[in-house]
């Protein structure tokens, strides 16, 4: 009889839900896009009621799906879009606001306010984050402020808060289960990394209560069961991790120096640091990588805020496109990028520049430029930002010698050798590229014993193509330096 694990998959622009059999590979999946909203400059939301219904819907839909199969489902893996804030009533389970999206930036000028040498060594040596806006501390404070009553509710423990991950298992479990684990904990900037604990302090300076937070476990533990009347049937939720966690797991990337990006929305570049938590002089991120049975596995990251989201915006604001996978045909049909650069930066920039206030550019346009050089600029910039998140890494000591890739962006051919001819490094896409999701399945399967080892997944992954660098250092160069000269420009231009 094959074992299956239902494995949700609640990203930023969609919520999927996949069936994964014990040999890692989907069986079936369902997935539907839901609204995204800008009320503001630099500001971003989601619904948590559309978030909650659209996961319902896709995960209903596979399980309907696998009732036609031999076998059983036996437990449910989440993972998530992360740092992305919700607050609501614990009685009702109803969101006292919309949900605050980890590209939000509405809270640059409080983290200006609370700046101070000081404060941002602290904030960084606990919980391996720089003062920005893209974490859930100040998401969570500007929501207990801005909206009336909301801070006496808190103080009488009338509200709880959650990452995605803890909005969805309080739902799926009948509000019985205020639980995260701790990669997603690790990145909201009250979570002390080196103890494993909310931290006091970091509470007191985003005055936030203690007793909204939701209770933080391991990544493969026990965090619920289903409630009938949600899924038609109970399951026990039994991984969880946040979606550039679940990706390096997914990509079995469990030794020191395993490196992997993933291509979605944004791009996020992982590096295992094992049992080692190494604070970057780089201003790269330091977070829990996994925890399982209580130990506890670091990594360092980079985060880059628009990837995917450009090639979504050419295709929904300018109609380049009506898919973005018209991009790499686009992009052919150039012989070179025509000396057009873009700066993506439509919600800030993030490592290793930091620069919530930064505002997208193309610059080299011409009267001849058009919607080719506008889809390969696009593309191009991701693997730009790539090579910055590179050599930022490779500064605090990163020896790297190969990249696992993974996110719809890889699934373009072009794009991946652009990328390996700009890192100058091997690029390897999996055979399997749903490694968020099938990240989140590896935890509920170890936690089941359907894993016996993280070694056993990694005999799971193999590669379905690897692309080596065929681009010589003279035209690299000229690449990079017009690139560091378009982002110094944008830099000048978001100064204050």
């Amino acid at each position: 009889m094959q074992t299956y694990i239902l494995s949700i998959d609640q990203g930023t622009t969609s919520s999927r839900t996949l069936l994964v059999d014990q040999n890692g590979k989907v069986v079936h999946s369902s997935q539907q896009e839901f609204t995204q909203y800008y009320p503001n400059d630099g500001w971003v939301e989601h619904d948590p009621r559309e978030i909650l219904k659209t996961t319902l819907y896709t995960a209903k839909e596979v399980l309907e799906y696998a009732k036609g199969l031999s076998g059983e489902v036996a437990a449910i893996g989440i993972t998530n879009q992360r740092e992305t804030t919700i607050v609501w009533d614990r009685s009702t389970g109803e969101p006292i606001y919309n949900a605050i999206v980890w590209q939000d930036r509405r809270t640059a000028e409080f983290c200006r306010s609370l700046y101070t040498a000081e404060t941002s060594k602290t904030i960084q040596k606990k919980t391996g984050l720089l003062l920005d806006p893209y974490f859930s501390a100040t998401k969570l404070a500007w929501i207990l402020d801005q909206i009336p009553g909301a801070r006496q509710r808190a103080d009488r423990g009338d509200l709880a808060f959650g990452t995605v991950d803890s909005f969805l298992i309080w739902h799926l479990t009948g509000g019985t289960s205020h639980t995260t684990d701790a990669t997603n904990a690790s990145r909201t900037m009250m979570f002390n990394i080196r103890t494993n604990r909310w931290d006091q302090e970091l509470l007191e300076l985003f005055s936030i209560p203690e007793n909204c937070l939701p209770e933080v476990r391991d990544c493969a533990d026990n965090f619920g069961i289903t409630d009938q009347s949600v899924l038609g049937q109970t399951l026990p939720i039994q991984g969880v991790a946040g979606d550039q966690q679940a990706a390096l797991i997914g990509q079995a990337c469990f030794e020191p120096g395993m490196l992997k990006s993933t291509y979605g929305t944004g791009c996020f570049l992982v590096i295992n640091t094992g049992t080692k938590l190494i604070q970057s002089r780089h201003r790269l991120l330091s977070t829990i990588g996994y925890r399982l049975e209580g130990q506890t596995y670091y990594a360092m990251e980079g985060s880059i805020f628009v990837a995917g989201a450009a090639m979504q915006w050419l295709r929904d604001e300018f109609q380049i496109f009506q898919d973005s996978s018209e991009s790499a045909d686009l992009a052919l049909s150039l012989a070179d990028n025509c000396g057009v650069y873009m700066v993506p930066a439509l919600t800030g920039l993030g490592a290793p520049h930091w620069l919530p206030d930064a505002r997208g550019a193309i610059f080299g346009m011409t009267r001849d430029t058009g919607k080719a050089q506008f889809a390969r600029a696009a593309l191009e910039s991701v693997a730009y930002q790539s090579v910055d998140l590179l050599e930022a890494i490779q500064s605090d000591g990163g020896t790297i010698n190969r990249l696992r890739v993974d996110g719809g962006m890889v699934n373009n051919n072009w794009f991946c050798q652009f990328l390996s001819d700009m890192l100058n490094l091997p690029v390897d896409r999996p055979e399997n590229t749903e490694t968020t999701a099938l990240g989140a399945a590896y935890l509920a399967g170890i936690k089941i014993g359907l894993y016996k080892s993280l070694e056993s997944i990694s005999k799971n992954w193999s590669a379905d193509c690897s692309f080596e660098s065929q681009m010589d250092a003279r035209q690299r160069n000229i690449h990079l330096r017009s690139w560091k000269k378009a982002v110094d420009m944008v830099a000048g231009f978001a100064e204050k």
